[in-house]
Formats: C-alpha cells, structure tokens, sequence
C-alpha cells in the first residue's frame, strides 16, 4: 500500500510539474511573419521568429507552402525570389539566400528553432495551393503530421483562408486551436463547425455587434493586419482578443495606453462607421433656437442631415449660416440621454474643432433625473469646451450649485492646444471621490469631492453626453461672429464610455 501511494504521489507531481512548463505569453500581439520590420529581417525567417520570441509576442506568424518534390517550407508569397514554390523542388530554393544569409526555412526547421521556447505561440497559416483543393488537404495533412513527429502540438495554432483546410485540422486534430480568415464566414457557422475562433480583416468586426457576438459563441477574435495607432487602439478597446502585427512594438506601446489596461471595460461607444444620420438607437436630439439660457444665435435642427451627418469614420456637426425660426444659423445639439446614461467611468471623445470668431463647440454632460433640481442644482460636467476667439485653447469646466459660471465660481482650466488641424482626444475619469479632466492622456484638472453635500458635488447620479456647436452667446460670442467663416463643422471620430 506504501509503495502505491509513493508512486501516485510521482506521478501527481510529475503531472503538475508537466502542466506548469508552459509559460505562454498572455497579451493581444501576434507577430506577422515574425517581428522583422523594425530590425529588417526577412520577413518568415528564423531570425524573425527568435525576435518575436525577445519582444513577448503571444505568438509569431508564419506561411507555408509545398514545394513540387513534397518539402514543406515557409514563405508568404507563392514565389520565393522568382521561383514558383509549388513548381520546383526545393533544391532549387537553396539556390536563394534571404538578405539576412538565411536559407528558405522548412517547416521542420522552424518548428524546431520555436519549440526552443515555451512562451510564444506558432501561428502556423496553410496557404492555398494555387494547384488545386486536393494539394491544399495533402499540405493539411502534411502539416499536422510534421506537427505530431515534432511533438510540438502544445505550440502550434492554425489558420488559413480555406475553410475546408480549416475543418480538415479539426478532423485530424479535433482539439487544435484554428481560425478562419477570409471574412464571409458567420461566427454561428464556425462555431457550428467546431473552429476555436475568428481571424479576420479588422473591418468586418466594426459591424455592430459582432465582436460581442463572437464572444458569446465561445470564439476568439483576432484581427489582421493592423499597423496603425487608431486601429491598435480601436480594436483594444472593443475587446479583441489578438491583434496581428507588422508593428509588433508600436502594439505594446499602445498596450500600456490602452484604457483597457487600466481596468477600465467598454460599455458603450460609436465609432460612427455608418452613413447617412447618426444611429437612432444612440442619439437624439434637442431642438430650438431660443436662445438656450446663454443668449446663442443658433437654431438647432432635429435630424437634419446638413447639420448632422455621419460620413467616413466621421460624425460631421456643421453650422450654416442660413435662416430658421427667427434665428440666422442652424446647428445640431446630439444627446445620448436615454440612449445611454452613466454613473463614473471614464469617457473619451476624439474630436477636431472647428475654426472661427463667434463658433462654441462643446462636448459635456447633463444628469438625466436632475435629482436635486434644476440647473446648477443637479451638475454639469465640461469635457470640452472651446471659444474660436481663443484660438490656441480649450477648457474643462465642473458646475454646481456652489460653483457655477453665473456667480463666477465655476472649476475650470483651460489647456493649450491646437485643436484645429488633429484629432485630439478630450476625456474626464469620473470616480465617486474626483472628476479628473484629459487631453491626449494628460491630465490637467482634477475636481474633488469635498463630501459637504449636493450644492457641492451632485455627481453621484446619472448623466448623458451632448455634443454642439453654438453660435454667440455670452461666452462664445463675446467678441462677435465672423460670418465669413461657415459652413463650420466639428468631426467626432469616436465616443467611448468606460466603466471598472
């Protein structure tokens, strides 16, 4: 009996030490064909894998083809150095050397140098043969019979544009983690076939919804290939789980960045990757032209496509000089109220502004239920705010009842920046102790709860966005309204609220 337990205790201990010898790197990048841009390594070389290894990849991606005399090696194009790799033996390949010195690697070699170490995935993508489907299943089973002789099964994961070398995987491999990539694909259909996940072009995942639906469904999602902030960031907040990469570093900058990485979970965003009005579902509107208790000059219109339109990633609120009601411009004011209220959380909004003596832009929020009465009584919060005669300047702003514009006791602070010419990105991180205020991530105010009670601090309930262009007013227009300057449009790229 002493001598069983003995030997069950060894093999529980040699099982446990068996589990814990793998250490895969937990983040979203992926490199494609290996880390090789920054250093200028060929790309799909040993070196470019060694160096997708260094950075922490989660894993590095690679190609294969079949050469005509059956070696399988690895390259993206169908021709190596102007030769057809399916039409010549592999022989001839060697004739080639890659800028680095290397030789064209074979599988097996890049199988081997990968299993070295136990932190970076192999993303191994079979590409389709240009012979014929049946090549491609022989390349298939070719693959994963190298795979299982090399017992690297642990590093190795699959995608390929083929669908039926997708399911040929999983019918020789039924627990292998493979990925589709051509894009038409649902992500019931994959599911229904038993795919582990979704690798497609990041466009088709600014669908709505169909990231968060591929989640449901048990799927990862990865998205190729993405090489630009705006993109990194944008596919980072929406919760992708793998990025891939020619930029491998710039991804882990934007990593650190990422208000994801802070804790912080979207809620609730538009990317205004529609046309035409913005989306009922997200935003109404108020409407009139009485003057909006600062004396403006505006009319604002309801779902008037010339004042609000959404057009190439952009939502678009012009002000035109033009007749309404009494009042000689029309504008657009979009509110979220109802569509989306929010208690803290961190909301940015990626903006640029439009130029112009008399123009008053603003991005702020209202509380939806006014829970200690009507304004200041209840809060407002100024994400941005901006006068055109202050051309190199916008402005955070807090109101209470204590701490209001019209007793001249408001929190603000304005900050120095261009916001005609880029993008910038105003944002607040609303907590239940401050609202700090941001530009491009500095922070640069911070109101703080002084707990004396709702004339000081009523944010403890729910607010709504609001975004519009004024015209005059007792802050706008201070020093008058250059005509010449309509149309004058604000662009909004994004919106996005976060909460922990």
């Amino acid at each position: 009996m002493k001598q069983i337990l003995i030997s069950g205790l060894m093999i529980l201990i040699f099982s446990a030490s068996f589990a814990q010898k793998f250490n895969w790197n937990k983040n979203q990048v992926i490199a494609h064909r290996g880390a090789w841009k920054k250093n200028s390594f060929p790309q799909n070389s040993i070196a470019s894998l060694k160096e997708a290894v260094k950075l922490g990849c989660y894993g590095s991606e690679f190609d294969v083809w079949m050469t005509a005399d059956n070696i399988l090696v690895i390259n993206h194009d169908p021709e190596f150095q102007g030769l057809t790799i399916e039409k010549v033996k592999y022989e001839e390949l060697l004739t080639k050397t890659m800028s680095n010195g290397e030789k064209i690697p074979t599988l097996e070699a890049y199988l081997l140098e990968g299993k070295k170490q136990k932190t970076t995935k192999l993303i191994l993508e079979i590409k389709p043969s240009l012979i014929g489907k049946e090549r491609g299943i022989e390349v298939t089973n070719k693959c994963i019979e190298m795979v299982r002789k090399l017992k690297v099964v642990d590093w190795v994961e699959y995608i390929s544009f083929d669908y039926d070398y997708c399911k040929r995987i999983l019918a020789l491999m039924p627990k292998a983690k493979v990925a589709y990539l051509k894009g038409e694909i649902s992500a019931e259909q994959m599911k229904a076939d038993q795919l582990t996940g979704v690798d497609y072009h990041y466009s088709v995942y600014q669908k709505d919804g169909w990231i968060e639906n591929a989640h449901k469904l048990g799927l990862t999602v990865n998205a190729w290939t993405v090489n630009t902030v705006p993109e990194i960031q944008w596919l980072l907040a929406h919760n992708v789980d793998f990025i891939t990469t020619n930029e491998p570093e710039l991804t882990f900058e934007e990593l650190k960045k990422t208000p994801v990485a802070k804790g912080w979970k979207l809620k609730w965003a538009d990317e205004f990757n529609d046309a035409g009005l913005p989306l009922a579902k997200n935003w109404s509107y108020d409407v009139g032209g009485n003057g909006w208790g600062n004396n403006e000059l505006q009319y604002y219109t309801d779902a008037d496509s010339a004042n609000a339109h959404v057009k190439k990633g952009n939502l678009n609120i012009t002000v035109l000089k033009a007749d309404k009601d009494k009042n000689q411009y029309t504008s657009a004011r979009l509110v979220s109220k109802n569509k989306f209220d929010f208690k803290y959380g961190r909301v940015e909004v990626s903006a640029m502004l439009p130029k112009g003596r008399g123009l008053w832009p603003a991005i702020w929020a209202l509380p939806t239920d006014w829970k200690y009465g009507d304004w200041p009584k209840s809060g407002e919060i100024d994400i941005m705010e901006h006068v055109g005669y202050e051309p190199d300047s916008v402005y955070g702003t807090v109101h209470t009842e204590k701490f209001n514009h019209v007793i001249h006791t408001q929190v603000g602070k304005g900050v120095r920046i261009n916001p005609y010419n880029a993008y910038h990105v105003y944002a607040i991180e609303w907590f239940e102790d401050r609202i700090d205020f941001f530009v491009d991530d500095q922070k640069y105010l911070s109101f703080k709860n002084t707990k004396k009670g709702s004339q000081e601090w009523p944010f403890d309930q729910n607010f709504h966005l609001i975004f519009n262009i004024a015209v005059g007013g007792g802050w706008g227009g201070k020093k008058g309204v250059d005509d010449s300057i309509f149309p004058a449009t604000m662009k909004i790229d994004y919106v996005r609220v976060y909460q922990k």
